[in-house]
């Protein structure tokens, strides 16, 4: 097994999108996150990639999409403003059904807002910021090892939808250093790899077969409400084969917590909290916000009085917390928002408060 090495989140990322297969990086500075296109500048070069600092968010993306058209393993990354900016071009490469792998390190909104962490990018992420009937998949780490799996995974399940894949982190864990372990360094794909793997890339047709068309504009209404069917269908498979969740310590629990990223480390000292003060307390965390787990909700107990969703934002993920518990249980809300982020001791007394009146 590989050594422990001690790095900053946001590098850890960075690296983890190198050994999983990426050589090409287009990036703007943006707080919490300008540690990833400092280290994508000293190090892409290093393994035969190339980075490349735009002059804003709409080139990246664009320079993304049109890299990622010859069948190349891309990754990007933004913070919450810069992604708000991106969605245009996501839409187009979910269209145009091209696999890229994109990272929000997110902070306090809306507008320009604040450097602090957030999770206030929850429906932008989850919902589709850009215009028409798609989806992207969106996981959501804990902790930087989580995130550095998360992200050398992103890139085959990227091939294997050609779609985008989007990784929810934020502030706090771009910014911590935790000891991770890396997974081994991918080749980056030859040509030929590409040409057989991927024949829908353009690599250069040389006659051998026909030209290569990527586009996402379909004039005639029939054949796009065709192409979003098809799609549709893929989206399907997604919520079928992409749910990841944990769920701990529901049986019996009074409340449970929904919560993901950090706020469910936080979250997870709030319940230990409450366990020693008699009230039995579990929690699921969503790794994936979508596809969302609506079946983890299955397993909570019966003699649950309350579910608690817990998040940095004004209640983003509470609509998709309704819809799973079909009014099993009451949903009630714990939050910060605007950068702000809760003490576990915060959770408890605003916990037991609810309590006092379900």
């Amino acid at each position: 097994m590989s050594e422990k090495v001690l790095m900053k989140g946001n590098e850890a990322f960075a690296e983890a999108a190198i050994r999983g297969g990426c050589r090409l990086y287009f990036g703007y500075p943006i707080t919490p996150q300008n540690e990833i296109p400092e280290y994508m500048s000293r190090k892409l070069h290093t393994v035969g990639g190339a980075f490349v600092q735009a002059e804003s968010e709409l080139a990246a993306i664009n320079m993304a999409y049109g890299a990622a058209t010859t069948g190349k393993h891309v990754f990007i990354s933004s913070s919450s403003p810069g992604i708000a900016l991106m969605q245009e071009g996501l839409s187009f490469l979910a269209s145009a059904q091209i696999p890229l792998v994109i990272l929000n390190v997110s902070r306090g909104g809306p507008g320009v807002g604040g450097i602090q962490p957030g999770q206030a990018d929850y429906r932008q992420a989850t919902k589709g910021g850009g215009n028409g009937d798609y989806h992207i998949p969106v996981m959501a780490p804990a902790t930087v090892q989580e995130a550095v799996d998360i992200i050398y995974n992103a890139v085959p399940i990227a091939d294997e939808y050609r779609n985008p894949v989007m990784i929810l982190a934020d502030g706090m864990l771009g910014q911590m250093m935790e000891p991770v372990i890396l997974p081994e360094l991918k080749e980056a794909l030859t040509i030929e790899e590409i040409r057989r793997a991927k024949p829908w890339a353009l690599t250069g047709h040389g006659d051998k077969r026909e030209r290569n068309v990527v586009k996402s504009l379909l004039l005639k209404p029939d054949e796009l409400e065709e192409h979003n069917i098809n799609n549709e269908k893929k989206y399907q498979r997604m919520r079928e084969e992409l749910v990841r969740y944990e769920a701990d310590k529901l049986e019996g629990a009074e409340v449970v917590f929904v919560a993901f990223g950090t706020m469910s480390r936080i979250v997870d000292e709030a319940i230990e909290e409450l366990n020693q003060a008699g009230i039995r307390a579990g929690m699921i965390r969503p790794i994936s916000l979508w596809p969302f787990p609506n079946e983890a909700f299955d397993k909570i107990d019966k003699s649950t009085k309350v579910v608690i969703s817990a998040e940095l934002s004004l209640g983003q993920m509470m609509e998709d917390v309704k819809v799973a518990v079909e009014g099993r249980y009451p949903v009630e809300l714990i939050y910060r928002t605007g950068g702000m982020v809760p003490t576990p001791s915060e959770i408890v007394e605003k916990t037991k408060k609810i309590l006092e009146v379900v």
